[in-house]
């Protein structure tokens, strides 16, 4: 058995918690740091499925922490105190990295590895690439690289010189943007407005796209901790959880 306080230092180095926003919750959640655990799960998102499926005392590494409010009632009606209810039980413990890890690795990874976009990493989270292409060729691009179905856009510009990409929900930083396009997830309706008004332009692919390759990045970090344990990793086939439909 392993102790939490051991690869929660290995994670702080990795992507310290200290650069998380204020309005964050990351860090040890649930569990103790002398507590014990020999399978670690590596997921985006926690659901009721999962925690099912996992074995007791497995140590969640989790991209989205599972409590943002403060919790007054234990009543397990909500979505943070039942999920809580069942990892208790089963002695589950929680570590979240989340903007922390969004700025020293996420948005950087999605932007090279997945959208194959050579640029740097400005202001924390806005990574700026040059693309160089018309606004529907850069659309055939990305569609080609993610899931087509999930992709929406608002066209300001016929060309794009470069793009910002922000992993998430990055339409708050519009107003930081010195790009001819944003791409990030979670897109309003008057972020839409803003954007047309700045000649910005936008393409939503989706806050779940954007993140889903948190897992596997963590994986590749903890490979020099995991060298000679005897740990079982778990990373689960995780889904986006709105489903679409098509109206006949």
């Amino acid at each position: 058995m392993y102790k939490i306080y051991d690869i929660y230092n290995t994670l702080d180095t990795i992507s310290p918690f200290e650069l998380q926003e204020s309005w964050d919750n990351s860090g040890l959640l649930v569990g103790n740091k002398q507590d014990s655990f020999d399978t670690i799960c590596l997921t985006l998102d926690i659901d009721a499925q999962l925690l099912e499926s996992l074995p007791n005392e497995t140590l969640i590494i989790s991209h989205h922490p599972l409590i943002f409010s403060p919790i007054t009632q234990l009543n397990y009606d909500n979505m943070a105190t039942k999920f809580l209810y069942t990892m208790i039980k089963k002695d589950i413990k929680l570590i979240s990295l989340h903007t922390n890890f969004d700025k020293t690795h996420l948005n950087s990874y999605f932007a090279k590895n997945i959208l194959k976009f050579d640029g740097k990493l400005k202001e924390e989270y806005i990574y700026e690439a040059t693309v160089d292409m018309s606004f529907d060729d850069l659309l055939e691009n990305i569609a080609t690289k993610l899931d087509k179905n999930s992709i929406k856009y608002i066209k300001t510009q016929h060309h794009i010189k470069d793009i910002s990409i922000i992993c998430g929900s990055g339409a708050s930083f519009l107003k930081d943007i010195k790009t001819d396009c944003l791409l990030t997830g979670d897109i309003k309706y008057h972020d839409q407005m803003a954007a047309k008004a700045m000649n910005i332009g936008l393409i939503d692919i989706g806050h779940f796209e954007s993140e889903r390759h948190f897992g596997e990045l963590i994986f590749q970090n903890l490979q020099k901790y995991l060298e000679n344990k005897e740990i079982n990793v778990i990373m689960p086939n995780i889904t986006n959880p709105q489903q679409e439909k098509t109206f006949e």
